[in-house]
């Protein structure tokens, strides 16, 4: 995605086949029959649109980073829009019935299916590493969600203009039996926005990028937002911190104000480094003890209700019994229960009431 007279950074928004590369001598082409294929050099089809025999007579790719494939009437058979990959463009949409969600990669050199999902939901926006919940957007300034006949029917990103000229990048939902348009506030506009793009990194984080004109300097595309952020903010309310991001600290860690500050461990809390791990339990009978960590959050624990009421022993039971549990977290002013398959990510808190049990092997 780029300017004509910018080509200097052009950063990719889309790819078809994502997960099955094609080498060297692979074709693009638009058939006779209406069917766009890329094919690898020896004739395999990597990917297809599935439009032959209906109608094509064109081709195009739109102002917006849309690709599509028109018929007669100028009517869309086909469009790039509809299969998003890891990135949103401006005035593309996630929709119930359609694309609800956006994949990150694996990595920056391992073009896959990532663990990280960013989901439109009848009542909500989600984030999700894995299944597991870590983020969710419930528009708390709209009560007409609380209505079981209203639900999000789609998620644009959009401008939303203010009186004050001081309009702003959004997620903009469109909701059924409503007139309300809830949004999610993406920062001031700063630059062209049709130029723009939201982004599910590799990380779990979404960040928008706005093109900067060619006359200004440093780098072209400026990161203007990014839900979980290390600086202090308050601008709606929205922004996280980045320990709520699932492996901020890789496989284990414990997290404050954004940063990775210990390595739990039976003996104690010791610095932290890219080596910190968790001892895999046994799945023995009486094989496995616990060791606690005091005012200390799972990712999970924020944003998904848990189990209860139930008291502290009976949360450990159900911990001990599953093979698969590396951990539980225990509200002691709630009563309620989270049960952790995995760790990652652990957040500092100051509130006594939150516990940490993680599951370590007897030796």
């Amino acid at each position: 995605m780029g300017t004509g007279r910018d080509e200097a950074i052009m950063p990719w928004v889309w790819d078809a086949n994502r997960g099955n590369p094609v080498g060297e001598n692979a074709t693009f082409s638009l058939g006779s029959d209406g069917n766009l294929v890329l094919a690898d050099g020896d004739g395999r089809i990597a990917w297809q649109t599935n439009t032959a025999n209906k109608g094509v007579v064109g081709f195009a790719i739109l102002s917006t980073g849309n690709i599509v494939l028109r018929d007669s009437k100028g009517g869309f058979v086909w469009q790039s829009f509809d299969s998003p990959t890891d990135t949103l463009m401006f005035g593309q949409s996630l929709r119930i019935g359609g694309p609800t969600k956006l994949v990150s990669r694996a990595s920056t050199t391992n073009n896959v299916n990532g663990v990280y999902s960013f989901v439109i939901e009848p009542k909500r926006l989600a984030l999700y590493y894995k299944n597991m919940l870590y983020w969710a957007y419930t528009f708390p300034a709209y009560p007409e969600l609380n209505q079981r006949n209203v639900t999000i029917v789609n998620a644009t990103f959009d401008i939303v203009e203010t009186e004050y000229n001081n309009d702003f990048n959004a997620i903009r939902c469109h909701l059924s039996n409503s007139n309300a348009q809830p949004f999610l506030d993406m920062d001031i506009l700063r630059f062209n926005n049709t130029l723009s793009y939201i982004r599910l990194s590799i990380d779990g984080n979404l960040r928008l990028y706005s093109y900067r004109p060619p006359n200004v300097r440093f780098s072209q595309w400026r990161l203007v937002f990014r839900l979980f952020d290390n600086m202090e903010t308050t601008r709606r309310g929205l922004y996280e911190d980045e320990c709520q991001l699932p492996e901020r600290c890789g496989k284990f860690g414990l997290c404050e104000d954004s940063q990775c500050v210990g390595c739990p461990s039976p003996e104690g809390v010791f610095a932290w480094s890219k080596n910190c791990n968790v001892k895999t339990p046994s799945c023995k009978a009486g094989g496995s003890r616990y060791y606690q960590l005091k005012g200390v959050d799972h990712f999970t624990s924020k944003y998904s209700p848990g189990s209860g009421p139930m008291k502290q022993i009976d949360c450990e039971s159900k911990c001990t019994k599953d093979c698969k549990c590396m951990g539980y977290f225990y509200r002691t002013d709630l009563s309620r229960c989270w049960i952790a398959n995995e760790l990652k990510t652990l957040t500092r808190v100051g509130n006594s009431t939150n516990l940490a049990y993680i599951k370590t092997p007897i030796q």
